[in-house]
């Protein structure tokens, strides 16, 4: 979006500096194709600007708040992965008191291991079943987000491109020579640069 906008402000520049050109006071053909030049570029820089506008607000800020999402996704995964860390911990700490000979200390501690274990168990269960059921939901989610913005997307482009065709078509007829093909204005170009050429302050030493 910024170079677009960089090219369109260098074309209505161009165009601008070749108005204040004295040859614009000296020739009013010439005046005259600069000026419809100067007024295409300016109509072009307003469509484009309008362009970048339109797809600023329907796809790049709706793309940013859904990056914006990623945080916090991220944190409920490392909260899952701490959970199942302390999970299982504890479940090895079960484990070896269940292994131990059952003496009266030992099942005091193999109790007090199983009360310790339980929240963190249901707690560890609650996020895996939330991550479980929401991540595929929210990655089946992602077309039906970012499928408006891509249709504003085509849809701004094409409104652009189809007003650049106008524009430049009008430009077309407003300079364009009747009956001369490009291979007669390339001919005529190359006489031109020829006698240019053939000047002694331009002649090579």
């Amino acid at each position: 979006m910024e170079n677009s906008s960089t090219m369109s402000k260098s074309a209505v520049k161009i165009s601008l500096d070749l108005l204040s050109n004295p040859l614009c006071e000296q020739d009013q053909d010439f005046l005259n194709m600069v000026t419809a030049l100067d007024t295409a570029m300016k109509r072009m820089d307003a469509f484009n600007q309008e362009k970048v506008n339109q797809i600023q607000k329907t796809v790049i800020e709706p793309l940013k708040k859904f990056g914006s999402v990623f945080p916090s996704l991220n944190m409920a995964v490392k909260r899952r992965e701490q959970a199942l860390q302390d999970y299982r911990r504890l479940q090895a700490k079960v484990e070896k008191y269940e292994e131990k000979e059952k003496t009266g200390p030992v099942l005091a501690k193999l109790h007090q291991a199983r009360e310790e274990l339980r929240p963190v168990r249901e707690d560890f269960e609650a996020k895996n079943k939330q991550l479980l059921d929401e991540m595929p939901r929210f990655h089946n989610s992602r077309l039906d987000y970012f499928q408006p913005s891509f249709e504003s997307l085509i849809r701004a482009q094409v409104v652009y491109y189809s007003e650049m065709h106008k524009i430049f078509g009008d430009l077309t007829q407003q300079l364009d020579q009747p009956g001369h093909s490009d291979e007669q204005r390339e001919r005529e170009n190359e006489a031109k640069l020829s006698e240019l050429r053939a000047l002694s302050i331009v002649a090579d030493d």
